[in-house]
């Protein structure tokens, strides 16, 4: 960690050539991609932190390429705290920012976001010049905490994670382009044919042409292999789109009769079916082929990018999956709460319903954390019961659970529901030889005046939650607006 002490220089040392490392990954000002976005999810869930992003400092600005828990896409880089990160080699931490002479008086402390913990791993790009540091993992917090040295190590490890999937996507769209050049001279020289199917071969990707007056396609070696077909069959344009599933089909239909009607180049992204049966997920790029001032054909290039859209989407659903119920986690259940409000708001019913389970800590002191957890896995099974049909669970944290209610028979029948929810809580829990013993109460809260926001109606829930509390634990309470109750 930086101690505060420690004053760097304004800028690090080889900024030219750091910045032309930072282009030269084509990351700054890039859509949205799946793998960053579900590592920072990731990484706030992992240290249980509301705020969460990755950071590229350009020349004068900082940019957000992923975030969770804000809004901010970017930052002058002389008020970034992520700029004092990469002019070291070790993570920074700053416990209270208002305690940091280098940081008390900065904007993003005294006003919005109002930071008071930050802790930033640097990423690091190699190139011919050596190693540069291009941004940061950082964690954001409003209010003070601190991190041990495990927890500083293991966020270095989520960065080293990221700078791995840099450099590989680096490689990827470099792979891309040289099979876009090969394919381009293909007809005129037959050293870059050889130096095309090499590329193929590492990277699963392969070239195509459609010629547009016989509707013919010719198709390298690659295509060939993804659809595990012998280089003998020579398909024709119906053929080769009888690979898609009909709603794919549909699409690439359409991103194809796209190009040769607009002369728009298209890429797409889509499920396929090999000739054995597999289903892979390829994507496809093409664009016209000009010959004396007229379209003669489609060319293109094919690749089969199945085992990245595998590791993607498992990182989304461990991005949005608490790891001991797998029911959703807290930010699942906040993305999920704030459109269930937009849906209610044009009429559509919902009751929001929050679950402690009463003395927990006890059962965790005394029986210990694998029968605590057992607890927590039998709590979540129970939420999802077949009679609370369409309702969402998650786990917020620690022992506290909530429920959305959101079938129109449940929701008119909220109180009842919420009472057989009491009792099926009531049910022991096996953990190995020992029955332990379960209940939890319940407040809940349905949309409506002074309870129109996510914040206002989790603050109606836990209202009604803290006075079923004081009543009687293992009891229920709804939330009655102030208005109402005066009444």
């Amino acid at each position: 960690m930086t101690p505060l002490t420690e004053m760097p220089p304004l800028h690090p040392t080889d900024e030219d050539r750091r910045l032309a490392a930072l282009q030269a990954i084509t990351l700054l000002d890039s859509e949205p991609e799946g793998a960053f976005d579900a590592l920072v999810a990731l990484t706030a869930q992992r240290f249980d932190c509301p705020v969460s992003m990755l950071n590229l400092i350009d020349r004068d600005r900082q940019w957000v390429k992923a975030k969770v828990g804000t809004d901010i896409t970017e930052t002058d880089r002389e008020v970034a705290f992520c700029d004092h990160t990469i002019r070291g080699s070790e993570p920074m931490v700053i416990e209270d920012a208002t305690l940091d002479t280098r940081f008390a008086a900065n904007p993003l402390v005294t006003g919005g976001p109002k930071i008071r913990f930050y802790a930033g791993a640097p990423i690091h790009v190699t190139d011919d010049h050596g190693r540069h540091a291009i941004g940061t993992l950082c964690l954001i917090d409003a209010k003070p905490r601190t991190m041990t040295q495990e927890q500083v190590d293991a966020l270095a490890h989520v960065a080293i994670i990221i700078e791995t999937l840099i450099s590989s996507r680096a490689a990827a769209l470099e792979a891309i382009a040289i099979a876009e050049a090969v394919q381009a001279q293909a007809r005129q020289l037959r050293r870059q044919e050889t130096v095309f199917r090499q590329v193929e071969r590492m990277t699963m990707i392969g070239s195509w042409r459609l010629d547009l007056q016989t509707e013919s396609v010719t198709w390298s070696d690659g295509v060939y292999r993804i659809h595990e077909l012998g280089p003998g069959e020579q398909p024709n344009l119906h053929g080769a789109l009888d690979f898609y599933p009909p709603r794919d089909r549909a699409a690439i239909t359409e991103a194809l009769t796209g190009t040769i009607e607009t002369g728009t180049p298209y890429e797409i992204e889509v499920d396929f079916i090999t000739a054995k049966g597999k289903r892979r997920r390829v994507r496809s790029r093409g664009e016209l082929e000009i010959d004396n001032g007229s379209a003669v054909a489609v060319v293109g290039v094919f690749q089969d990018v199945t085992d990245r859209h595998r590791v993607e989407r498992k990182l989304r659903e461990s991005a949005s999956t608490d790891e001991v119920t797998q029911i959703a986690n807290r930010a699942e259940f906040n993305r999920v709460l704030e459109a269930e409000l937009q849906a209610a708001r044009r009429g559509k019913p919902v009751v929001l319903a929050l679950i402690d389970l009463d003395d927990f800590k006890t059962t965790n002191d005394t029986f210990g954390h694998v029968a605590g957890d057992d607890v927590l896995r039998a709590v979540g099974q129970r939420l999802r019961a077949p009679y609370l049909k369409g309702s969402f669970a998650a786990r917020l944290g620690g022992d506290e659970f909530a429920l959305l209610l959101t079938d129109p028979e449940l929701v008119a029948d909220a109180p009842a529901v919420i009472g057989t929810l009491l009792e099926l809580l009531k049910t022991p829990v096996q953990s190995r030889d020992v029955l332990l013993p379960v209940s939890g109460t319940i407040g809940s809260a349905r949309p409506g005046p002074g309870a129109e926001t996510v914040r206002d109606l989790m603050h109606a829930a836990d209202i009604a939650l803290y006075t079923a509390k004081r009543n009687r634990r293992g009891t229920a309470h709804a939330y009655v607006p102030p208005a109402l109750a005066a009444g």
